[in-house]
């Protein structure tokens, strides 16, 4: 039999069910190679060996009983900015580098009344800030098919883990490409759902009208297993969406006659590096392949969207991260001789040089004489944006685009350069000012060996064609087969 990381989660899924396969035999397998491995990836926060061996026990007790559900025994890794109850959540950062949540994330509790596994917590940039995860507080993530490289970020580690086979699965969290981009760089498959499909109670909040926590896999089949494990109405999120939950593993099925996919030129760009727009193009005559009709559609307003994004998210992270203080939890710095000094020094010392230069951007832009200039425009153009897209849905199912302008940039090579690292999430931003749902699928590699990822879009609540889409350009590109040894 094969190893068990080697299989895929709908595999381990047959296997579990078979009783071929238990799931404290796939932990254990898990957990040793995060012990030989991830030293070298830098995946992991923190491992919860003890908890996940725990667990695996107790989905074995209730796969004897025929109660398994679709992750019941799945070993899976966390993005380490969602609240896992007594366990420690540093959303990256040394401002709650001990900080233990009273709580679960909505999430963790739609996995553990699966009786998922967790393995442990997942690197990232700090407060889900950044592109590269070299902005943790504690190290960098490496990218698996290079360990020179970066695997992406926010969700780097989750990508990484993913990547090196240091988990069957993991959660991210997207507020302007986080889970794609990295699950581009990495070469798995990463979706950022509709805004409001998933609850965000017990993400660390970014920026909340753009957060979306979403799955990041080895297959499409197991990106839709995943989302329908954490899709769902929960009235602890005003903005959680009261919708069914369609059935998602359920739109892998072939063929795409009748699909429309429509190509927007405004993403075949200068600065679009030629083995990638070659690769893109690849895989869109897959998809024509499979069926699909072609059609060339305009998004105007996309040239707009990352100095958009960054006058929301920044405003809103400066709101957000008001509350780390150093008086109800999280870091507080040692000495002080009075209340002011306190907030000042818990601050400075807590928080890392881009969440600081994000919460002075997003403070300017609320500023008094300047709101109405920056944050109530950029609303404004937002707007525009969202009307671009309901355009483009009138004449496409979907719309197939580049996921980032280059595969993945040496570590070190763009940390000093802010514009630049901003630039990286050019074409993932829009999706997130939006709300609809996007999803990187592997299309292919360049020279180097780098895996490079497409990037599939639909309108709000079609994650359904978006699968079916994704699914039959996996199996028209058949990339599947071997993964990187770091």
């Amino acid at each position: 039999m094969k190893n068990p990381v080697d299989l895929t989660i709908s595999e381990l899924r047959q296997l579990l069910d078979m009783k071929e396969l238990s799931s404290v035999e796939a932990t254990q397998a898990y957990l040793e190679r995060i012990e030989s491995t991830d030293k070298r990836v830098c995946a992991y926060i923190s491992v919860t060996a003890e908890e996940a061996l725990s667990q695996a026990q107790q989905a074995d007790e209730t796969i004897a009983k025929g109660e398994a559900k679709s992750l019941t025994g799945i070993p899976l890794g966390i993005k380490d900015v969602i609240c896992t109850k007594g366990i420690k959540t540093t959303c990256g950062s040394k401002m709650l580098k001990d900080f233990r949540p009273p709580f679960n994330a909505d999430v963790m509790e739609r996995l553990h009344a699966q009786d998922a596994v967790m393995l442990g917590k997942l690197n990232m940039d700090e407060f889900a800030m950044g592109s590269s995860t070299e902005n943790s507080a504690f190290f960098r993530t490496k990218n698996p098919w290079d360990l020179e490289r970066i695997p992406g970020g926010s969700s780097g580690g989750s990508a990484a883990a993913v990547g090196a086979r240091l988990c069957a699965g993991s959660l991210g969290s997207d507020t302007g490409g986080s889970i794609r981009q990295p699950a581009s760089h990495c070469g798995v498959v990463g979706m950022k759902p509709t805004y409001g499909r998933v609850s965000r109670f017990g993400l660390v909040a970014f920026a909340s009208s753009l957060d979306q926590i979403g799955p990041l896999t080895r297959s499409v089949r197991d990106c839709a297993l995943l989302l329908e494990a954490i899709s769902g109405h929960d009235p602890r999120d005003s903005t959680c969406l009261s919708v069914p939950v369609p059935p998602y593993s359920e739109a892998c099925t072939p063929g795409l006659n009748g699909f429309t996919i429509g190509i927007p030129e405004e993403y075949f760009v200068k600065g679009l590096e030629p083995e990638v727009e070659t690769a893109i193009k690849v895989a869109i005559d897959a998809l024509s392949s499979q069926g699909a009709k072609i059609v060339n559609i305009r998004l105007p307003h996309t040239e707009y969207a990352v100095a958009t994004y960054y006058i929301i998210a920044t405003a809103e992270a400066s709101s957000n991260l008001s509350r780390y203080d150093g008086v109800k939890y999280g870091y507080r710095a040692k000495e002080y001789s009075n209340l002011m000094e306190m907030y000042k020094k818990t601050r400075a010392e807590g928080f890392g040089p881009e969440v600081k230069r994000r919460i002075m951007l997003g403070t300017y832009c609320l500023s008094a004489g300047y709101y109405d200039a920056f944050y109530k425009k950029a609303s404004q153009v937002r707007t525009l944006i969202i009307q671009d897209f309901k355009n483009a849905f009138e004449k496409c199912d979907c719309i197939a685009a580049p996921v980032a302008p280059t595969t993945a940039f040496k570590l070190g090579e763009k940390v000093n350069d802010p514009i630049q690292m901003y630039l990286s999430d050019i074409f993932t931003i829009p999706v997130n000012l939006a709300g609809i749902p996007g999803m990187s699928v592997p299309c292919g590699f360049d020279s180097k060996g780098l895996p490079i990822g497409i990037q599939l879009m639909a309108s709000h609540l079609q994650e359904e064609k978006l699968i079916k889409t994704a699914y039959n350009l996996e199996s028209a590109l058949n990339l599947q087969g071997e993964w990187p040894e770091p």
